[in-house]
């Protein structure tokens, strides 16, 4: 069978993109090998031919298969096999899924898988950018429905300036990197971190990413229209209108709204559970409406919530629309850890846990990104099923948790001091003690108490908060609700959530259930985030704990950074790594040593680090008359003792040099491991080219100056 290939391109950003359709993978719903300079992905989309059966969700899967090979690398490791997907892979998942959700049909229930395959990797040309674009063709030119197509575009900042998909370079030294995903009328994703960016910058930046989407809108649009498919027919799960009239007649709305306008979130629970039994007992009768009674409550419970926060600026748990549920904050909650904090926010709570470690035990990171090969600040997230009061196995981080753990992390990185500032390893870990809506904020704020209370050198403190969304028929019709919990959340229409100090955003994460948003709505969820920000910031944080201890904890290693000539490394090791291991035996420390000469001497006395650091001084130092060390003697013999001067150098102290008197033998004076205090009297090279050390220990030599 003959292929037709039909390839478009247009500029973007200074290189092309191309697309590339029947080329490959002819038997998906819709496939793009969409390049962008050298960086080549394979984008499908296929659809299953009927519907999951028993679900209430869109089963939708997006992946993001990173390949060694694209980079021309082999995997590490014994199989020699790409394993489990890297956290970048993951991250990467959850920024495509975001924007493609909400514009699937909400009845749908056929599975979708969305899945990219890295082949080719150009460092200059984002290949996660590249399978945003072709996720999105594929889908757009599938017989999926699907309301689309979007685009997205990332967004640096160098020297005020905006730069579309910047290079990796331009990346290194961006204040914002931020990605911006849109329909052709709105806004409908946001992603951020950023170094400070004020929110006026922010609102500028994103809309200077639409601007680029709307031109790639066209350009989908255009490929659609000569390779597109049909869209094919499905099974809709709504619910049948006939049901839902049963369930109002059954339960007046004054019932539903007292069930729900309760702060308590296992109290209200509790309520919709008693309702719900109440509509199975009374449609008995009707069998095969009986499976259907939880989509029907849950559609006639948001309709509701939605209707009281809208029409009647009622809440649930009675706030005020801009009201955040009450606070409380506190430090030093585990007596052995670095440093813990606590952030309780209404029936949400986090505790922090910050621990330091030499830069040994940085994260090793393999991937396709070359000049990424370690992290040296670590935040991570739990959420345990306790935490909302539920019962299920631990299997370890979802792409949930690890996504959270990420946007916490961006939002502080811009905030840690940099190795030399501060030469630790750092890893903060939030755990989830209870949970009802935007954890991922609180352990914002859980963190940054945490890693001031662990005496880590932040330049300020970060605060997080989530503003959500609910509208109406029109796009002026719509209320921004300040600190959403988790009803409002599932109800509403957008979890937008905002991170940053006094001075401005450090991240962005906003996902959305309907279908973008308007510059307006943008621009006040993004100054009600600040204003709430600093209220956290001042009322409830700085009382607490404003700024960094001044020495980190007792539990905490004490570490000292010095800098050698690289070209002295091999001293410091010695043969076979003797010399730095006595050094590690005999000061019970840890040395690492970087290839550009830093040397970290870790360990918890800092008495015995000092001694170590003076030792590797030593050694690196050029010995010359005139100097005083003090070690141990090591060897005898008829005419003198050697002593050991650095791991590395021995001086010989003559018999005539011993004492202020003759001296009949050695061993009247010193024996071999004696400590005793030396002067260098002479230092040459010996006829085999070995440098010769020559000392004293007479007191009247050591007394001249």
């Amino acid at each position: 069978m003959k292929r037709e290939i039909k390839t478009y391109s247009m500029e973007l950003a200074g290189r092309t993109l191309t697309a590339v359709i029947g080329k490959v993978a002819a038997q998906a719903n819709g496939a793009v090998l969409m390049h962008y300079g050298d960086t080549v992905v394979l984008s499908t989309a296929t659809a299953s031919k009927q519907p999951r059966e028993g679900i209430d969700f869109f089963p939708l899967s997006v992946e993001y298969n990173e390949r060694q090979y694209s980079v021309g690398k082999i995997p590490g490791g014994f199989m020699k096999r790409e394993g489990k997907p890297s956290e970048n892979a993951i991250l990467t998942d959850r920024v495509i899924d975001r924007p493609m959700r909400p514009l699937f049909p909400k009845d749908y229930r056929n599975d979708v898988t969305l899945e990219n395959l890295v082949m080719s990797v150009d460092p200059d040309c984002s290949p996660e950018l590249t399978a945003m674009l072709g996720t999105a063709l594929a889908t757009t030119i599938s017989d999926i429905p699907f309301d689309g197509p979007c685009a997205m575009t990332q967004v640096g900042l160098i020297d005020g300036k905006f730069i579309i998909n910047p290079t990796n370079d331009q990346k290194k030294v961006s204040d914002l990197a931020l990605t911006v995903a849109s329909t052709a009328e709105k806004v409908i994703m946001i992603e951020a971190g950023a170094n400070e960016v004020p929110e006026q910058t922010m609102v500028d930046a994103i809309y200077a990413g639409d601007e680029v989407n709307k031109q790639l809108i066209a350009f989908f649009n255009k490929i659609c229209a000569e390779v597109g498919k049909p869209k094919h027919e499905y099974a809709s799960a709504a619910v049948p209108e006939e049901l839902n009239q049963a369930v109002r007649e059954i339960i007046p709305q004054e019932e539903m709204e007292t069930a729900v306008f309760n702060d308590n979130k296992l109290e209200r629970d509790a309520n919709v559970d008693k309702l719900t039994e109440k509509c199975r007992e009374a449609l008995a009768e009707h069998e095969e409406w009986l499976p259907l009674v939880p989509d029907a409550m849950y559609q006639y419970e948001k309709k509701t919530v939605r209707k009281m926060i809208l029409r009647d600026h009622k809440r649930p748990d009675g706030r005020q629309i801009t009201e955040i549920r009450p606070l409380a904050a506190e430090i030093d909650l585990l007596p052995r850890v670095h440093g813990s904090a606590m952030f309780t926010r209404g029936q949400t709570q986090i505790l922090d846990v910050c621990t330091l470690a030499p830069l040994s035990e940085v994260q090793r990171i393999e991937g396709l990104d070359v000049d990424i090969k370690s992290k040296r600040y670590i935040h991570q997230y739990n959420f345990p099923s306790y935490s909302v009061g539920e019962t299920k196995v631990s299997r370890g981080p979802g792409r949930r948790e690890i996504g959270h753990g990420a946007l916490a992390e961006r939002a502080l990185r811009p905030m840690i001091p940099s190795e030399e500032e501060f030469p630790y390893a750092i890893r903060c870990v939030s755990e989830t003690m209870e949970s009802n809506g935007s954890t991922s904020q609180a352990s914002v704020c859980a963190s940054s108490m945490a890693l001031m209370a662990a005496g880590v050198p932040i330049k300020r403190p970060v605060a997080g908060i989530s503003c959500g969304l609910v509208t109406g028929d029109s796009d002026d019709d719509y209320l921004v609700l300040t600190d959403i919990q988790g009803l409002e959340d599932f109800f509403g229409d957008m979890d937008f959530k905002v991170a940053g100090t006094e001075k401005g955003i450090t991240a962005i994460q906003m996902d959305i259930k309907i279908h973008g948003l308007t510059r307006p709505i943008v621009e006040e969820a993004i100054a009600r985030t600040r204003e709430a920000r600093m209220y956290i910031l001042n009322n409830v944080m700085n009382p607490v704990i404003s700024e960094p201890r001044k020495e980190v904890s007792k539990y905490a290693p004490k570490i000292v950074q010095i800098k050698i000539d690289p070209k002295k490394i091999g001293d410091v090791v010695g043969k076979q790594g003797k010399v730095v291991n006595k050094i590690i035996e005999d000061y019970g420390v840890q040395v690492d040593i970087e290839e550009d000469g830093s040397v970290n001497v870790s360990g918890l006395d800092k008495e015995q680090i000092d001694k170590a650091v003076q030792t590797i001084k030593n050694i690196v130092t050029d010995i010359e008359p005139g100097q005083i060390f003090t070690g141990k003697v090591v060897r005898i013999l008829d005419f003198g003792a050697f002593v050991s001067l650095t791991p590395n150098k021995d001086g010989m102290i003559h018999i005539s040099k011993l004492a202020d008197r003759r001296v009949a033998k050695v061993e009247d004076v010193v024996k071999i491991g004696d400590e005793v205090t030396v002067k260098v009297i002479k230092v040459e090279q010996g006829r085999d080219g070995k440098e010769r050390i020559d000392v004293t220990m007479r007191p009247s030599d050591l007394a001249k100056k």
